[in-house]
This record gives structure tokens, sequence and C-alpha cells, in this order.
């Protein structure tokens, strides 16, 4: 990312502090890193599937409170961007007030310097003129497309952005940094390097907007600093389609509160017409890559059909007391994340769903292979047998594979009492539910796992 930024490309800092901060929180949910001896006792309650989520989404918050000082902006980042499910605002606050905190004391250690005197040729001119770049031109003067394209882009935009400036730059030399910029940032933002789009987005928004203003002319007593705020606010609704974040990034970017009606204006009608044409530019490159995404919204389609429209098998079951060797097969055969565990004659009257057992806790019970030597109920305790930490989930790249667990003949044709281990209260829906209401199930509680059960004749009424 030094070097992106640093070699003047035309590319932002948010991406690849969205990617540190989501780094970040992903090593917490995993315990730590054994390997380089960061690892607290503490963090092992964080050792599983739903807290990482979260702390990755902290982090991922944290990066953007980071890169634009705007705690409250990276928060809503996470939860309109990144985040499927909305209980977890207070974690999202929390991480992007410590980052801001931090940042904030990293950028005030510079005060603490003392200052030092340099020649007088040597020090930066004083006055709003200061950062213009002379370039060719003759003492006194300045080449202002130059100054746009010489600077960095903080400069640049903070240029633009600049009030009382409406004859600091020529309507061709906005027009060739406007058209440059756009061209740019397509480019790079396909090369294979660590960088984000906030700021070439803000950048050829900001030209963009006060070209606009520059072409009005006497028609507006506008100034162009306030059209190139709203140019970025349009290109940033229009490209990402996320209207509240980004209205209060540019309010905390510019740090005036009276501009909030007609950013949030500009960001409307932005994202309403740009939503006519194509997705926003996140999903687009989701698509382009082949990613699996969940999409946050139901289509108008699935609301005329059924979950079992779509589902797919064949099924893979478990017996609640099930064979050690057909559990082995249906693990290599297979890359399923849970499997539902049915209980069967003698254990119980009708094949009825006994819960769900995730793969890995499977994968433990073979490593620590407690197994029956008949098809029989276990009647042990879970509890005295096994620590939490035998199911804890492991960090990336540290998954537990079917293939480095060694079995013997014996051993294949014994058995495993699941029951313990069940989660005997997953979440189920009946096969006539309608999909789209599936959908907003599944992200509104932010599952894992959906299962799907017959529609029973037999109907039980609690109150």
């Amino acid at each position: 990312m030094i070097a992106a930024v640093s070699s003047s490309l035309h590319v932002g800092k948010a991406g690849p502090m969205v990617h540190i901060g989501a780094c970040i929180g992903a090593i917490v949910g995993q315990g730590g890193s054994s390997k380089y001896g960061m690892t607290c006792r503490w963090l092992r309650y964080f050792k599983n599937d739903r807290d990482r989520r979260d702390l990755v989404t902290c982090g991922s918050a944290a990066g953007v409170a980071a890169a634009f000082r705007a705690p409250v902006g990276g928060v809503l980042f996470a939860l309109e961007s990144l985040s499927s499910w909305k209980g977890r605002a207070y974690r999202l606050l929390l991480a992007a007030t410590v980052s801001i905190f931090i940042s904030c004391c990293l950028f005030g250690l510079p005060w603490l310097a003392p200052c030092r005197p340099c020649l007088k040729e040597d020090c930066p001119s004083i006055g709003h003129s200061g950062s213009f770049k002379n370039f060719q031109c003759p003492p006194n003067h300045y080449n202002d497309l130059a100054s746009l394209f010489f600077n960095t882009n903080d400069d640049t935009i903070r240029k633009l952005y600049s009030s009382e400036t409406n004859d600091d730059f020529q309507k061709s030399s906005i027009t060739v940094s406007f058209v440059a910029s756009y061209v740019l940032g397509i480019l790079s933002y396909g090369v294979a390097a660590p960088f984000g789009l906030f700021v070439p987005i803000i950048l050829t928004g900001a030209s963009y907007g006060r070209l606009i203003g520059m072409l009005m002319g006497s028609n507006s007593n506008l100034d162009h600093g306030l059209f190139a705020v709203l140019g970025s606010a349009s290109f940033l609704g229009g490209t990402m389609r996320m209207t509240v974040s980004v209205c209060v990034i540019i309010l905390e970017l510019t740090n005036n509160l009276l501009l909030l009606p007609l950013v949030m204006l500009v960001l409307l009608i932005s994202k309403t017409v740009a939503d006519s044409f194509n997705p926003n530019i996140y999903d687009l490159i989701l698509k382009l890559k082949g990613l699996p995404y969940l999409e946050d919204h139901a289509e108008p389609y699935m609301r005329q059909l059924t979950v079992s429209d779509v589902v797919a098998g064949p099924l893979r079951t478990f017996n609640g007391v099930e064979k050690v060797g057909n559990i082995v097969h249906i693990l290599k055969t297979t890359g399923h994340h849970a499997f539902p565990v049915i209980d069967e004659p003698p254990f119980s009257s009708s094949p009825v769903l006994y819960g769900l057992i995730l793969r890995a806790h499977l994968l433990s019970l073979l490593k620590k292979k407690c197994f029956l030597p008949t098809c029989t109920l276990s009647g042990f305790d879970a509890s005295k047998q096994f620590l939490a930490d035998d199911f804890a989930k492991r960090g990336s790249g540290k998954h537990d594979r079917i293939e480095d667990i060694e079995l013997t003949a014996e051993e294949m044709e014994m058995f495993i009492d699941l029951h313990p281990f069940t989660n005997t209260s997953p979440y189920t829906v009946v096969e006539t539910m309608s999909l789209a209401k599936a959908l907003i199930l599944f992200r509104q509680v932010g599952l894992r796992h959906l299962l799907i059960v017959p529609k029973s004749s037999c109907v039980s009424n609690s109150s």
C-alpha cells in the first residue's frame, strides 16, 4: 500500500486500510497467532464463527475511520457495505472510536517537535497559494494544471474544495484533470495492487463538480468549492450506492454541517439514477471474480418461488448413532460445513430431525476416537470428556482435514453417538415458505445454515 500510494498512482488508501483492519479482526477472532507468539488466554472466547465475523466487520470499520478520521462514517460504512446483520453496531462504534483516537494521537505527535530555522530560499511560500507548483513558469507564477497533477491526492482535493478560489483554475485545466482522473481511475482499479476507490472517486468528482460550476458562469453565485464537494458526493453515491455513510464522511471531511441538505439531495439523485442502470461497483467486482455473495434484498421473482424450488440434492444426513466408516466416507466425498442428524428406529418411533452437527465437530470426534463398539446410546456426559477448546474454531489455514486422520479397519466398523454434540435447535423452515422470506430471515438473523423440512400435517399450538 505504501509503495502504491507513494508512486503517484491514481489510487486511494481506503481499500487497504479496510483490508488491514479486517485482517487484524480475523487474527483476534482466531485467538491470535501462535506462530508469532501473539496469543492471549482471553482471546479464546472469540474463537467462533459469529464473533469472528463481527470482529472482521469491526476491523473494517476501524480501517475507514483511520483512513478518513471519520469514526461515525466508518461505522456506517461497515453497516451499509459489509455487515449483513445489524446487531453489532455498538462494537463497530467502539472499534472506530479506538481507531480514530489512535490516529489523532499519531497525527498530533509532530506538534510536539520543535521548529528549526531554514534558509529563506528553501522555506515554502506562505498563504493559500503555498501548495501551487511553479513548474516551468517564471518567479511568482504558478501552473494550475501542474498543481493538480503533481500534488498529492489529498492536497489536490483540499485545493479543489477550497472556497473563494474561483479564479485559481482555468476551464481547460479542470477539464484535462477530470478526464485524466476518470480514465486513470478506471485503469488503476484493474491493477493487482493494494489501494481503494474512495480517494480517486472523490478527486474525480471534485474536478467534475468544479467544472460544472465554471460552466454555469454568471448563472450561479455559488462558490466553485461547493460544486466540487457536491460533485464528489454525486460520484460516490452513483458508484458505491451508500448514502448515509458517504454523507457523514463528506461532512466530516469538510467540517461543514450546512452542506447536509445539499449533500443528501445529491446522493439520493445519483443513487436513484445509477440503480436504474447497474449494481454498485462492489457487487460488480464480486460477480466478475466469481465470488459467492448473498444479495441484501430479495428480487421480485423470489416472491413467486418457494424454498423447495431451489433446493439441490442429494442431501447427506447422519443417524443419531452413526458408523465411523460412513462418517469418513461422507466427509471425504462432500464439502458441506454441517449435516442434519436424523433419529430413526429404534431410537425413535419414526424418522425425526434431531439437530445439526458441524463438520469441524465431526473431525474433532474422529481425532479423539470417541467410538462405541455397538450401535447404542453412549449415555456419557460430553462436558466431562471434552473441553471447550476441543471444539473451538481454528485459525485461518489451520483447519483439520479428514485426510490427516488415520483410522484402522477395526475403528471404521465402530460407531459414534452424535447426540451429545448436536445442535438440537437449528433454524428450520417449511418447504412451502417463500424464497424471499427465507432470504430475509437468513440475512437478518445472521445464519450460516437453514434447514428445510417437509410440511407436516400435525399442528401443535403453544401459548
